[in-house]
C-alpha cells in the first residue's frame, strides 16, 4: 500500500502549489503545436481540479522530450485551458524574476504552467540550486508524474528537500493498482513478460518469480530461452551472453514450482518487411528465417492461462505488433486479458502503446501511465521521486 501523504491531507487553501505532472505527450512529427494523444494530461486532471477547487494557486511543470531538444509545452498550456474551461498562462522562463513577480501575485484557483524543466541540463543532474529555485516559487509540493517517478531530477526529487510534499491523486492510483496486482494478489497470479531483450527484463523477471504462480514469456527475448534450451532459432534476435542466466531464471521457476511457458511456435518471415510469412509447427525456427510474433498454438496455451487467472500483470508485447502482419500475437493477448474476469494491469509502455492501439485500454483494470516507473516498480525498486514523499 501507498503509506505517502495525498494532497488530502494537506491544507492548500491560498497556498502556491507547485506540482509535477507528466506532460511529456507524444507531438506530431511534421508540426510539433499538435498534440497526438493527450492520455497524460487528462490523467494529470483530476489533481489540478482539486487543488482550483480547494482554492489553491496552482503551479504546473513538466519535462517534454529529451534535454538539449529544446522541446516547448505551449501545446500542453493550450490543451489544458481547453480541458479546464479557464486561461493556463505558460510561463516561459523558471528562472526569471518576472516569472516569480507573476506566481507571488497570482490569485486563489489560478493555474500557470512552467516551461519545459528540461530546457536546462540543471533538472536531469538534480542540481540544489535549480531545486531550491523551483522550490521558492511555492509553499507546497505535489508530485503527479508517476511516468517520472522513477527518476531523481530536480523538479521530481530535489524540491522535496525544501518543501512539504505529497503525491497527487494519479501516483496514489498507479502505486495503489500495481501493489494490488503484484504484493497482494488475487489468485492465481500470471505474468506476461515481453519485448526485445532478457537483459532489460532480468530483475523484473527475478523479482516476480517470488510472487507470481504462471509466467508466459513472449517477444524476441523468449529467443534466448529458447536457444537456451539448445532449441533452433534461425536469425532470430538473441542475446548470446545472456544464455546462462536464461537457464538460472528457468531452473528458479522449476525450483519454485512457477509454470514458466515457453512458446510452442511461431509466425517467421526472413524479415519484418518480408511479405512470405510461415508458421511454424515446432519451437524450432527455419534457418535464414527469424521469429516475430507467436503462432496460433502459443496463443492458445496462453489464452488458456489468462482465463483460469485471478489477476493477470503484463509487461512488453509479444511480437512485433507494430507491423501488421506480426500484431496477432499482442492483439489475441490484449483481447483475452480484455475478456476475461481476472484483474488485468498492464505495465505501461509498449504494453499500454499495444491495448491503445486495439482500442481495449477501458476494459483492463489499471493501464499504467509510466513504463520505466512500472517496470522498476515490478523489480521491486524504491521509486525516488515517492520515496521522498512525506509519509502518513
Amino acid at each position: 500500500m501507498l503509506n505517502k501523504k495525498t494532497v488530502k491531507d494537506i491544507d492548500v487553501n491560498s497556498k502556491r502549489v507547485l506540482v509535477r505532472c507528466d506532460f511529456n505527450v507524444p507531438l506530431d512529427k511534421n508540426d510539433e503545436s499538435i498534440i497526438t494523444s493527450d492520455k497524460r494530461i487528462i490523467e494529470s486532471l483530476k489533481t489540478i481540479k482539486y487543488l482550483i477547487d480547494n482554492n489553491a494557486k496552482v503551479i504546473l511543470c513538466s519535462h517534454i522530450g529529451k534535454t538539449g531538444q529544446n522541446k516547448s509545452l505551449a501545446p500542453v498550456a493550450k490543451r489544458l485551458s481547453e480541458l479546464l474551461s479557464k486561461d493556463v498562462v505558460l510561463l516561459k522562463d523558471i528562472m526569471s524574476d518576472e516569472t516569480k513577480n507573476y506566481i507571488m501575485n497570482m490569485k486563489n484557483s489560478q493555474v500557470v504552467l512552467l516551461e519545459n524543466t528540461r530546457m536546462t541540463e540543471l533538472e536531469e543532474k538534480n542540481d540544489i540550486e535549480f531545486s531550491k529555485k523551483l522550490a521558492s516559487l511555492a509553499e507546497i509540493f505535489v508530485n503527479d508524474a508517476f511516468g517520472s517517478a522513477h527518476r531523481a531530477h530536480a523538479s521530481t526529487e530535489g524540491v522535496t528537500h525544501f518543501l512539504p510534499s505529497v503525491c497527487g491523486f494519479l501516483i496514489e492510483k498507479e502505486i495503489e493498482a500495481l501493489d494490488k496486482g503484484i504484493n497482494s494478489p488475487k489468485r492465481p497470479l500470471v505474468a506476461i513478460i515481453g519485448g526485445a531483450k532478457v537483459s532489460s527484463k532480468i530483475a523484473v523477471l527475478t523479482n516476480l518469480l517470488d510472487k507470481v504462480d504462471t509466467m508466459l514469456i513472449g517477444g524476441a527475448m523468449s529467443f534466448t530461452f529458447l536457444k537456451a534450451k539448445g532449441i533452433e532459432i534461425g536469425k532470430s534476435l538473441v542475446e548470446d551472453d545472456k544464455l546462462d542466466i536464461a537457464l538460472e531464471i528457468m531452473k528458479k521457476a522449476k525450483d519454485k514450482n512457477v509454470k514458466f511457458l515457453l512458446p510452442v511456435d511461431h509466425i517467421e518471415a526472413v524479415s519484418m518487411t518480408d511479405e512470405n510469412i510461415l508458421t511454424t509447427n515446432s519451437q524450432n525456427i527455419d534457418d535464414e528465417y527469424m521469429g516475430l510474433d507467436i503462432g496460433p498454438n502459443t496463443i492458445k496455451l496462453y489464452e488458456n492461462e489468462i482465463n483460469k487467472a485471478g489477476t493477470v500483470v503484463w509487461n512488453g508485447p509479444v511480437g512485433m505488433f507494430e507491423v501488421k502482419n506480426f500484431e496477432n500475437g499482442t492483439r489475441k493477448i490484449a483481447e483475452c486479458m480484455a475478456n476475461s474476469n481476472a484483474i488485468t494491469i498492464i505495465g505501461g509502455g509498449d504494453s499500454a502503446a499495444a491495448v491503445e492501439k486495439f482500442n481495449l485500454e477501458d476494459k483492463m483494470y489499471h493501464v499504467s501511465t509510466g513504463g520505466g516507473a512500472s517496470l522498476e516498480f515490478m523489480e521491486g525498486k524504491k521509486l525516488p521521486g515517492i520515496e521522498s514523499l512525506l509519509d502518513k
